[in-house]
């Protein structure tokens, strides 16, 4: 079992920042890929950015050049997020992938707005 909690959410104005946090714990060494989803009012849950275990990334077009995903270690990975615009408002959710199993946090809410 993998349990993922998620930090560093909150309300900020468009054009700013936050950084998201997400540690895992449990048996983290079966951990391959880390990364963050998201669910805005109304919407489906989304990709926004994948990391692997060897450092290739992945992230969706609508954040491209904007967010930055990085893993700190087998049990950690951030989520830069630069020049927010109020559609990025959303519950961003931690998402870690062994072969077998995938993983959720509870999610953590981030608003955009002025």
């Amino acid at each position: 079992q993998v349990q993922l909690v998620e930090s560093g959410g909150g309300l900020v104005q468009p054009g700013g920042s936050l950084r998201l946090s997400c540690a895992a714990s449990g048996i983290i060494f079966s951990i391959n890929i880390m990364g963050w989803y998201r669910q805005g009012p109304g919407k489906e849950r989304e990709l926004v950015a994948l990391i692997s275990r060897n450092g290739q990334t992945t992230y969706a077009d609508s954040v491209k050049g904007r967010f930055t995903i990085s893993r700190n270690n087998a049990n950690a990975v951030s989520l830069q997020t630069d020049s927010l615009k109020p559609e990025d408002t959303a519950v961003y959710y931690c998402n870690a992938r062994t072969l077998s199993n995938g993983y959720w946090g509870k999610g953590i809410l981030v608003t955009v707005s002025s």
